[in-house]
């Protein structure tokens, strides 16, 4: 018993004097969590004790009883824990954990064990998308069905031109009326002869003019080939024929509108001559453009309806220069209805090329087959500001189009000559660009203003290198020569007429007849020449429609390797182009 005693008062003075040495290492080991130091020996610990040590403090490991034993035990173990353990991360931050009061003894054994939390990684941010811009920056939508009116001051500098042209072809009449019933006897003997001898000849000009469009429409779109040959040559010898014979009654006022039309016959020659090579594309362009006009049975009742228009007030018109002449200032006065009746007329044209143009294009856009009536409409509301303004710039641009062709084939170092020619090309590089005949397919797809529709269409040509090709093309020329044609044909009969009846009438009435036929032909040829222009610009606009072939693509190809080449209207002078 005695050896038993002793060995239990050893091992127990042993435990105390275990216990005291544990107790000073716990005391060091508070103070150094308290100062945040961590022992070099602790991180060389492997990570077995790390979880046991996690596992103790978590669940409070321990008991009432060896509440106080493990306490600082397990934090002076948080020293030794593995680097990336998140317990390690969190106490080997500097920040200073305060130590907490000792609990007492009536309340230690119901103090709950606390545990220290375990830190969650903080959730991944992922980048928001940049906010949208605000709506007025965005860029609006493209719609074809556009419900704004376009050109608005175009619009309404047009219908108060039409006010007071009706206004003034009212009172001339009135006038008219007047010296035939009031007047003294010369005046009413002058305007008696008038309407014997020269309303009859201009209203069989009108009435033979709107035959002749529609004989022209319908061989245009049967036969189109041939009818591009037969129309280039044909109005050489029409033009050529007039000129001889109003040369032939040996008057200097038919001599002098004679010569005019002869010289206009050897230019529509040379110009026959100088794109001989440019006619087969033209006519293969203009038999793909016409093909979508057998969808549409009713495309030419909007042509109908102008011609008819056109007739009833030329008619009016032919009465109104008759009262014209028993009023103040005769010659100014019949000026201005001539360029009323004009711009009248040029409107009616370009109606029917935006109606036309919003039906083929929406073929070749969206596959659509709209009502011709409705388009119509459109072009008479909405689209008409857009149809006035362009009336009076496109006739500008082709004259400015045909002399800018002829000062590219001048030669001579004359400097005078040359700045002029500089300038006038410049100011034709920017109407080109501004205001061009193409521009009326987006108009009445989009309902989009001349400038702007201009812009645009040359912008998708100048995208497809489509420039040399449009340039180049020659239907314009065919329409405006269709309309010359039969101005031709007009000026033969009506001069042959009032030669036998009226010889003093005979240079007027040719003038004036020849602009008739001229006008109302151009109104019916509206119809081919909008075709062509939605083939080219809708072709532009989305080469890849399964609509269209490869013509214009094999065209590029002959252009690009020079097997094809092009004169296109010159946009700069050769001379000081290649000088520079």
């Amino acid at each position: 018993m005695g050896a038993t005693e002793h060995v239990v008062d050893e091992r127990g003075n042993e435990s105390e004097g275990a216990r005291k040495m544990d107790d000073g290492k716990k005391e060091e080991g508070l103070r150094d969590l308290e100062k945040g130091e961590v022992g070099k020996n602790d991180v060389e610990d492997d990570d077995d004790d790390d979880d046991e040590d996690v596992e103790n403090v978590a669940h409070g490991h321990g008991g009432h009883g060896h509440h106080d034993e493990h306490e600082g035990f397990n934090v002076s173990r948080f020293h030794r824990l593995n680097p990336t353990n998140p317990l390690r991360i969190v106490m080997n931050s500097n920040t200073r954990v305060a130590k907490p009061p000792p609990p007492k003894k009536s309340q230690r054994s119901h103090t709950p064990t606390r545990s220290i939390p375990i830190p969650t990684p903080a959730p991944i941010q992922t980048p928001q998308p940049p906010p949208p811009p605000p709506p007025q920056q965005q860029q609006q939508p493209v719609t074809l069905n556009s419900r704004r009116y376009t050109n608005r001051i175009s619009l309404f500098i047009f219908a108060l031109h039409q006010l007071l042209a009706i206004a003034l072809v009212c009172f001339l009449v009135f006038k008219g009326i007047q010296g035939l019933v009031q007047e003294s006897g010369s005046v009413k003997r002058k305007e008696k002869r008038v309407l014997m001898y020269f309303l009859p000849q201009v209203e069989a000009a009108t009435f033979m003019s709107i035959i002749l469009a529609f004989i022209w429409q319908g061989a245009i779109r049967k036969w189109p080939t041939f009818m591009v040959h037969f129309i280039l040559w044909f109005t050489f010898v029409m033009s050529l024929a007039a000129g001889i014979l109003l040369i032939c009654f040996q008057k200097p006022p038919t001599d002098g509108v004679g010569v005019c039309f002869i010289a206009f016959a050897i230019g529509n020659g040379l110009y026959g001559c100088w794109i001989s090579h440019r006619i087969k594309f033209c006519c293969k362009v203009l038999s793909l453009s016409l093909q979508p006009m057998s969808k549409f049975s009713d495309l030419n009742r909007p042509t109908y309806y102008m011609l008819a228009a056109g007739f009833l007030w030329i008619s009016l018109w032919t009465l109104a220069v008759v009262g014209a002449l028993n009023f103040y200032f005769p010659p100014l006065v019949i000026i201005a209805l001539v360029l009323s009746l004009a711009w009248t007329t040029e409107v009616m044209r370009n109606v029917v090329n935006i109606t036309v143009s919003r039906v083929i294009a929406l073929y070749y856009l969206r596959g659509m087959q709209s009502s011709t009536q409705f388009c119509f409409l459109r072009a008479l509301t909405r689209n008409l500001g857009s149809a006035c303004l362009g009336s009076l710039f496109v006739p500008t641009i082709e004259a400015l189009r045909i002399v800018a062709r002829g000062l590219n084939l001048l030669e001579g170092e004359d400097e005078f000559m040359f700045c002029c020619a500089r300038c006038c090309l410049g100011v034709m590089q920017s109407i080109f660009r501004n205001g061009n005949s193409w521009a009326y397919v987006q108009i009445a797809a989009y309902g989009r203003g001349f400038v702007m529709a201009s812009q645009d269409t040359w912008s998708l040509f100048e995208k497809e290198d489509m420039v040399p090709i449009v340039d180049a093309d020659i239907t314009s020329s065919i329409c405006f020569l269709t309309g010359v044609c039969s101005g031709s044909m007009c000026v033969i009969v009506v001069a042959a007429w009032t030669q036998s009846v009226h010889k003093s009438f005979t240079a007027t009435l040719s003038l004036l007849t020849f602009f008739i036929g001229y006008l109302l032909t151009r109104i019916a040829m509206a119809v081919p020449h909008a075709c062509v222009s939605c083939y080219y610009v809708c072709y532009a606009e989305n080469p890849e429609n399964r609509l269209f072939d490869k013509t214009i693509k094999d065209r590029q190809a002959l252009l690009k390797t020079g097997r094809e080449v092009v004169v296109p209207t010159p946009r700069g002078l050769r001379r000081y182009t290649t000088r520079s």
